[in-house]
């Protein structure tokens, strides 16, 4: 019998390799950097939040802030021996790298759909992304069990969530913690002199240390007591629900002679 032509439109596309278990963390890192759809996403992002509510940014600068300190705060507990989620499905802490950095990447995309339920809407998005990042670099089960975690870590940011996970406790603290120079978490309207601006522009350096008691230290420095603010309304309330109280210690100061922040302020 003849050999049979198989018809090149039917014909199976090659697969890419899985990428190996060493290089997983860094072929995510460079996907997500050179995603033209999340990068239109965070621009949208911002056009909802700034453009349209006139409120403090959501967009890419803020997902690389968060980024950052998410795998600081990640490693600094890795080093300590804290558990993370990732071992549950006998993954590791490569894994975890990746889990933290995509859900950092993703957890405010929804801010494209509308700010209010943002949590919800990005949970609707995420799907899209992750599938084209994950693919060739995880293969079946461990892909789902990756994109699992980053989308219980987008959830648990929302404010009432308490998380399951360390890694989804990172978020929620890292999201908090972008507060430098006014760029405080706590929704405000740009320009409009309230404590909200007035702390947030108090507050000028945020350094994620090795701690001495707990494994973490958070040392916030501050040009003017106003910032404590920030650190009251906002951030105190989200270590408590992150699950991550117990490994971190946080102080506030004052360098220098505390600074004036706003001339004069009327109720009309």
């Amino acid at each position: 019998m003849g050999k049979v032509e198989i018809p090149v439109s039917l014909k199976t596309m090659p697969k890419r390799k899985a990428t190996t278990k060493r290089g997983r963390f860094e072929s995510v890192r460079q996907r997500v950097e050179s995603s033209p759809r999340l990068k239109a996403l965070w621009a949208c992002s911002n056009i909802t939040a700034i453009n349209r509510m006139h409120m403090n940014d959501h967009g890419p600068v803020h997902v690389k802030i968060v980024m950052r300190v998410a795998l600081k705060l990640l490693e600094l507990l890795h080093e300590a021996g804290v558990k993370l989620g990732a071992y549950d499905h006998g993954l590791d802490y490569e894994d975890a790298k990746v889990i933290v950095l995509l859900a950092a990447a993703l957890h405010d995309i929804g801010h494209a759909v509308h700010r209010k339920e943002h949590e919800y809407h990005s949970l609707a998005l995420a799907p899209l992304i992750l599938e084209g990042i994950l693919e060739g670099i995880y293969q079946e089960p461990q892909r789902t069990q990756v994109m699992a975690e980053v989308l219980h870590a987008i959830y648990a940011h929302r404010k009432e969530v308490e998380p399951l996970t360390v890694e989804a406790g990172i978020i929620k603290v890292a999201d908090a913690l972008d507060m430098e120079k006014g760029r405080a978490r706590i929704p405000f309207q740009v320009g409009v002199p309230t404590i909200h601006t007035v702390s947030a522009l108090a507050i000028e350096k945020v350094e994620i240390l090795k701690g001495k008691e707990k494994p973490i230290h958070i040392r916030v420095r501050m040009s003017n007591s106003a910032g404590i603010f920030q650190l009251d309304s906002l951030f105190k309330e989200k270590l408590a629900r992150s699950g991550l109280k117990d490994y971190i210690e946080v102080s506030a100061e004052i360098e220098g002679e505390e600074k004036k922040i706003i001339e004069h302020y009327a109720i009309e």
